[in-house]
Formats: C-alpha cells, structure tokens, sequence
C-alpha cells in the first residue's frame, strides 16, 4: 500500500490505542474493475467486511496490537489519468450525527475538489487536513503543465479553506494554503524499529551488518522520482562506473521507465511491489529516493527506521530526515555521486534511542495532538468562507461541468448502496486531465475514448480518516 493509504491507517489506529477516543476510519469502496487496477497481485475483495478484515490483519502486523476502530466505507472511484481514488457522492452522509465531533481529512483538497455534499465544517465540530501529496508538483510536469499549477492551486486554496478548521502539512514542499500550520505527524510502525534495532547489533566476526547495495522502492510513476533517479545514476555512471540497483514497485509508467534505462545501459533491475518489511528488504545497505515531488516521503522514514544509510535531496520535503546521521543530503549531482561512493562503502551509524523515539507514531500522534488544538478565531466562518462554499457546491451541481472538470459520469450522489456503483470504461478524464492514462489503464483504442467524452479514474489505495 501506498503511504497515503499506510498512513491515515496507522494514525487510527494510535489514536485509538487511547481507549477514551472513538475512532473511525473511513476507506473508499472501489468496484472489482477498479480494485483490480490499484490492488497488488491481483487482490480484490467480494466484500467490503472481507476488505475490513484485510485490513484489520494487516494492521495488527504492522503494529503488533489489535486496533478498536470503527471501519465505514464510502462508495469511491479509481481515477486513472489522475492516479488517484476520488469519492463517490457525499462521504458526510456514512458519518450519523450524532457520532460527528472531530474529523481528519487525509488529502483535504484531493478528497473535496468535486465535493457537492454538506460543508465539512458543518458536520463536525473540528476539522483538520491533513495534506500528503504535491500535486502541483505532478500538474506541472504535465502538457500545459503551467495552466494546470495554477488553476490546481487555486482549486486546492478553495476546498481548504472552505472544508477545513487547520491544516497541517507535513512539509513546506507543498503550496501555501489556508488556515496551515507545517509538522510531520507520521511516524513509522514497531516493526520496521525492530529491525533497526537488530541491525545495530555487530555482525559476527568478519562479517557485515548488510549483504545487498542500493535500492529504491515506490509507486513507478516518472513524477514519483523516477526522472531524478535516472538522470542521475546516469551521470554517476559516466564518471564513476556502473552502479547496479534494484528497484520495487509498479505503476502505470514501469515498462516507460524500464525502456529508458536499458536505454541509458543503467543496472536498474526492477523486481515488481514487494512490502518494504520483507526479510529480503532488510539486507540493503542503502536507500536512495532522489524524488523531489513528495511532501514527505514515507519509504525514507521507513528507510531510517531499519537502520540504512538514506540518499535524499536537498529539499523540504527532507527536512525532518536532515536531522539522522544517516541521512545523506546532496544538492548537486556531484554530491549525490559522492553519497553512493560513501555509503556503499561505510556502513551506517547505529540508531540511537533518541532518533528512534522521534519515528514512533507514538511521538507523531503527540506532535499531531499539539498541532491541531484550535482557537476560537479558528473555529469562526466569514462571509466570504460561505459564500465560496456556496459557489464550490454550484458548480459542482452542475452535471456538464462536472464531466468539463473530470468528475467522473454519476458521481455527484450517493448511490442507494455503497456497492452499487460501477465505473463506466468512458471515463477517462476532463478537460485538463492527461486522458492517456485513462485510456491505457481501460485498454480504449483513442477513438474510442474520444468518442466517448471524458471523465477520470485513479490509483493507490488512500484511507480517509475520520477521528
């Protein structure tokens, strides 16, 4: 699972943990078409109690405990020319009253752009976002990539301001926004702290801590730091010598990605998703993410957990991880070469407990408690606030702006049954979406989609919290 999807999950299940809380967590329920694009190894579910007991297992894994939250689904759609899952109806209406006191939104501008239901803030009594992906950063690497940045912008400016009490980012690598406040509030899971903790330990005699070299892992999309991977292991290898690297991952650009660099004669071996918890991840040395597109990369942190030595940019998306011996921060390609050379030749320094207890969801729910209380000026609505709200829910009423926008056919209501809805195979993105995704992901000839008229469908299994 994507850390979209990873994250929202654990921060439930911490919150939980403190037994004067009731917790919900809110997944989108995607039709068998749709999972069968975003699941792994052709997962999908009959059920949404066989999806919950999935993810109740996988939890209970990843933490060790077993975890007292409520689970609701919403009906949701998978968006491919947008890579994501967007709701289906208005997800207010799965959360009765009188249960509706705190609410977290995980991608508050994602999760509200073609939101025609109640306001947010009306419902709950707090509302915080939490915001987890750049997308200006995706819309900018796009055709019309400039127009795309700014209307996106301003987009995300109105469902946050209108939808939300705060807003947390976990970096400045993302765009100013409405009522924010910046602190990472995700930690990592015992377990990958477990098996930093064993790799501290020494080797047997003459032996190393770490048997394997370098390697990356991630959803294989070029805007995911693909581009910067490849472009600089291809000047690395120009002036150093090959360097071979395993990389884990899928996604809609892995056989574009795979093409270029046995074009380039890069030693890129790309192995498909695997968990980044398997026994055979532990043995790498190094960790390279060279992405300069996420907020703040959860692979890295898990990286850190396990002990390795992790290449990142100079960027704020990397700025929490700065402060780990072994994170490597270059700013040149020359000090990314400089980085490989190191690390694959020292092993990394040994964790301390102090840089162990900052990557505990333990110390991250602690941060996200201080950083969400609110004020009473933050809990006031303006005019302006409902007259804006008022718009959004105008525009998006209107069933050929929607299709204009990329909404998706049907999706404005809720369907009678959370399991009722099926995606059509012509939707495949609006007016300022790349349709070729879409068109790939649901095998149309470009014809046919074109004939078709247009709407979106997405991936990477994103949890929406509610707390």
């Amino acid at each position: 699972m994507t850390g979209t999807a990873v994250n929202p999950l654990l921060r439930a299940a911490y919150l939980a943990r403190d037994r004067g809380r009731k917790v919900t967590l809110m997944i989108p329920w995607l039709a068998k078409p749709d999972q069968s694009k975003v699941f792994p190894n052709n997962t999908t579910f009959e059920t949404p109690e066989q999806q919950e007991e999935y993810v109740r297992d996988w939890v209970k894994k990843r933490t060790g405990f077993d975890s007292d939250f409520k689970v609701t689904f919403y009906p949701g759609r998978y968006a491919p020319e947008k890579c994501s899952i967007l709701p289906v109806g208005d997800p207010t209406q799965y959360v009765p009253d009188h249960e509706a006191d705190v609410a977290i939104l995980e991608e508050p501008e994602h999760l509200n752009w073609y939101h025609h239901g109640r306001r947010w803030t009306d419902k709950f009594n707090h509302v915080v976002g939490v915001v987890h992906t750049n997308y200006l950063d995706y819309a900018r690497r796009e055709e019309g990539g400039d127009t795309k940045e700014f209307l996106l912008k301003h987009i995300n400016n109105w469902v946050c301001r209108i939808h939300c009490h705060k807003v947390v980012k976990l970096s400045d690598a993302v765009q100013p926004l409405p009522k924010q406040t910046t602190e990472f509030v995700h930690g990592v899971a015992e377990n990958f702290l477990d098996v930093g903790k064993k790799k501290s330990e020494p080797a047997p005699e003459g032996g190393k801590r770490f048997a394997r070299g370098a390697y990356f892992i991630g959803k294989v999309v070029w805007a995911k730091g693909y581009t910067e991977l490849l472009d600089l292991m291809t000047k690395h290898c120009r002036a150093h010598g090959d360097v071979a690297m395993d990389c884990y991952g899928t996604g809609e650009d892995l056989e574009a990605v795979r093409t270029e660099a046995a074009t380039r004669h890069l030693s890129l071996r790309f192995h498909g998703a695997k968990d980044h918890l398997d026994t055979s991840m532990h043995e790498y040395q190094v960790f390279i993410n060279p992405s300069t597109s996420d907020v703040v990369a959860t692979t890295t942190a898990e990286a850190l957990a396990m002990g390795k030595w992790v290449i990142c940019a100079d960027h704020p998306s990397n700025r929490f991880f700065s402060q780990f011996k072994n994170c490597l921060i270059f700013k040149t390609p020359e000090e990314f070469s400089q980085h490989v050379e190191h690390a694959l030749a020292h092993e990394p320094h040994p964790m301390g407990p102090e840089d162990r207890q900052n990557l505990t969801w333990e110390a991250a729910t602690e941060r996200f408690l201080d950083v969400t209380e609110l004020t009473a000026k933050d809990l006031k609505h303006s005019a302006v606030d409902n007259i804006l709200y008022t718009a959004h829910r105008t525009l998006t009423g209107v069933e050929p702006m929607r299709a204009l926008v990329g909404a998706g056919a049907n999706t404005r209501d809720n369907p009678q049954r959370i399991t009722d809805y099926e995606p059509a195979a012509s939707d495949v993105g609006g007016l300022f979406d790349d349709r070729r995704r879409a068109v790939k992901a649901h095998g149309l000839t470009a014809g046919a989609a074109a004939a078709s008229g247009s709407q979106p469908t997405r991936a990477a299994m994103r949890a929406k919290a509610r707390a």
